[in-house]
């Protein structure tokens, strides 16, 4: 299979997630660790933007496979689950600005919990195609914004007091905003359910009514 400039970018991207994570891990570490956050924040936007763009190349320039369709999704997960965890660990937080642990459970379990009920929607139906709502998106793009934000956060602080607080409410903002993807995705999946349950029963009354008339 040829892989398209998209699958490379997407590629790429889940292969920064290694350099992105070693930078988190010893940042504070070391007396000039202070470069090893700038690093991770380099990466961080570099990843964000290769996500643009690859999404960009996939719909425009109609390069969409279904090899992307699985790369990108997971190396979006990929990183905001690294991302939590680091983040939310002490000893690798961002002094002053640790995220809590009860916002990292709740992006974290969403992923998870959407990862398996896509597996159960796979293997009840034989397919999934998930378009992402309003929401969900929004809950994206607010995650990442939270990452940065955070990344960024002694900098920030400095020139803008009340930084502290913005990101705070960032973050909470995001928990809320992962329950409620989280309830509009199991909705979805439940109709989806239902939907090819009440297929299957008019398959089997047709065939039911075809064989009455033989």
């Amino acid at each position: 299979m040829q892989l398209t400039i998209a699958n490379k970018i997407t590629i790429v991207r889940i292969l920064l997630i290694a350099p992105y994570v070693i930078s988190l891990l010893k940042m504070n570490q070391y007396e000039n660790g202070q470069l090893l956050r700038y690093t991770a924040f380099a990466i961080f936007l570099l990843m964000c933007i290769s996500d643009v763009v690859d999404g960009y190349m996939a719909r425009v320039k109609k390069q969409v496979t279904r090899l992307g369709s699985f790369l990108d999704p997971m190396a979006d997960k990929l990183l905001m689950m690294s991302s939590s965890i680091l983040l939310a660990t002490p000893a690798t937080a961002v002094e002053g600005f640790v995220l809590p642990t009860e916002v990292a459970v709740l992006i974290i379990g969403k992923d998870l919990l959407l990862l398996l009920g896509f597996l159960v929607l796979y293997m009840m139906i034989g397919r999934v195609h998930v378009v992402p709502g309003v929401v969900g998106k929004f809950a994206a793009f607010l995650q990442l914004v939270m990452v940065a934000s955070i990344l960024i956060g002694p900098e920030m602080s400095k020139a803008i007091g009340v930084w502290p607080i913005i990101v705070s409410s960032m973050w909470w903002t995001a928990a809320a905003l992962a329950i409620l993807a989280t309830m509009i995705y199991l909705n979805y999946g439940k109709k989806v359910i239902e939907s090819e349950a009440y297929s299957d029963d008019e398959a089997a009354s047709d065939r039911t009514d075809e064989n009455g008339k033989q």
